[in-house]
């Protein structure tokens, strides 16, 4: 056994981060994940820097474990192809609009006839229940519509603007990821499969608001909208004298651990603005900015040294060099070099779980698209003619490894 998901066979139609991250997640668990690709594959594999044509650096982080398999789905061999591999696997999961799976022929009630069991998974921008079900949807535009560069704005940004980073597609990609584990669990229960629906909108709006509805949460509003500590101006790393800290004084314990390190325990007494969660809650651009300027007065690692002694969590500011040099993702082996057959050696992370039993491997690179087709469809009962006919029609493709 690799992985706790040893032989769960799943068919991948995603493309771009959010499926993809989902089904790499189940991949790196031990699922088989088969994933379909157009012909000339997804559009992932354009996004550079790479070392080849349609192998860069995004899809090769999120596609380990996998094999590929092309199949030309508007073709209607490349679809009866598909509902072939469908017949026997667990889960098909799909991030384009229901709508055009509708179009391709591949709706739920289309595998469920070929196989009851499946979990027919969909991962887009809108709940189908309400006026926005056809729209289309990307990271940025959640984003905005979740309000997070509002959010930022209001923290101190000058100007509101996204996470830098993909934080849509991979906070939802889990939610996915945790729909599908928690269906496969209730299927082993009680027999068929389902359809599931995941969508982005209303997945990051269930985070933003259970943070940020605030005194709203409440009818008649209490207060108005927005977690004070996550908004405050000088939530932020500290400026010390040589760099930047970060550091969560946070609890009673540390604010008198605090005040007490730096000699001012008659400061904190006597401001009552300190004393209690709530009060710093209801202060906290006061306390935030104090902190700001003390932190100020000392140099990183005097103040690194200060905080461990007093039990405070702190730690540097990091850029992407200090990750990969950090003395901890060393010692764990975490970010470590594996060879590709056709891209050399890469830096990859490690499957970020520890499992004492069913422990799961790295056990297959980011396969080129079509790199498995012809061993897939074999294993799936195709004969080596319907294997041919496939790819002389147009509707199969495979390619070397």
């Amino acid at each position: 056994m690799a992985g706790p998901l040893d032989g769960v066979r799943v068919l991948d139609l995603t493309s771009v981060v959010m499926g993809p991250y989902a089904t790499s997640v189940l991949a790196d668990l031990g699922a088989d994940v088969i994933k379909v690709e157009p012909p000339g594959g997804e559009v992932m594999r354009k996004s550079g820097p790479m070392r080849h044509r349609d192998m860069g650096h995004f899809y090769l982080a999120i596609n380990r474990n996998k094999r590929s398999v092309v199949l030309d789905l508007k073709h209607s061999q490349g679809r009866e192809a598909l509902l072939r591999l469908a017949a026997d696997c667990d889960v098909l999961v799909y991030n384009i609009r229901p709508q055009a799976m509708e179009r391709l022929g591949l709706s739920y009630d289309s595998l469920r006839e070929v196989n009851p069991r499946i979990l027919y998974v969909g991962a887009y921008g809108f709940s189908q229940n309400g006026p926005y079900a056809a729209r289309p949807a990307y990271d940025d535009l959640i984003q905005g519509m979740c309000g997070i560069p509002w959010l930022s704005q209001q923290g101190g940004a000058d100007k509101p603007r996204y996470a830098p980073m993909v934080l849509v597609d991979r906070m939802v990609g889990l939610q996915l990821c945790n729909a599908i584990t928690t269906g496969l669990f209730h299927r082993e229960r009680t027999g068929p499969g389902q359809r599931i629906d995941v969508p982005m909108f209303e997945g990051m709006l269930s985070i933003v608001l259970g943070e940020h509805l605030a005194g709203r949460q409440f009818e008649p509003a209490v207060g108005p909208p927005g977690y004070q500590r996550s908004l405050a101006h000088d939530r932020r790393p500290y400026r010390t004298k040589d760099g930047w800290l970060c550091v969560l004084v946070y609890n009673d314990k540390h604010w008198r651990s605090f005040f007490a390190a730096i000699g001012r325990v008659a400061q904190f007494e006597a401001d009552a603005r300190f004393h209690t969660q709530n009060s710093r809650l209801t202060n906290i651009d006061h306390v935030y900015g104090y902190l700001s300027d003390v932190l100020a007065t000392r140099t990183t690692a005097e103040w690194l040294q200060m905080f461990e002694q007093a039990d405070i969590p702190a730690a540097r500011m990091y850029d992407i060099e200090d990750m990969l040099a950090d003395e901890h993702v060393r010692a764990t082996d975490f970010v470590r070099e594996v060879e590709h057959p056709s891209e050399g050696k890469l830096r990859v992370t490690a499957i970020p779980t520890e499992w004492s039993a069913s422990v799961p491997l790295h056990r297959r690179h980011a396969p080129r698209a079509g790199e498995n087709t012809r061993e897939v469809l074999r294993e799936f009962g195709f004969t080596e003619d319907e294997i041919e006919t496939l790819e002389a029609a147009g509707a199969a493709c495979q390619v070397s490894p």
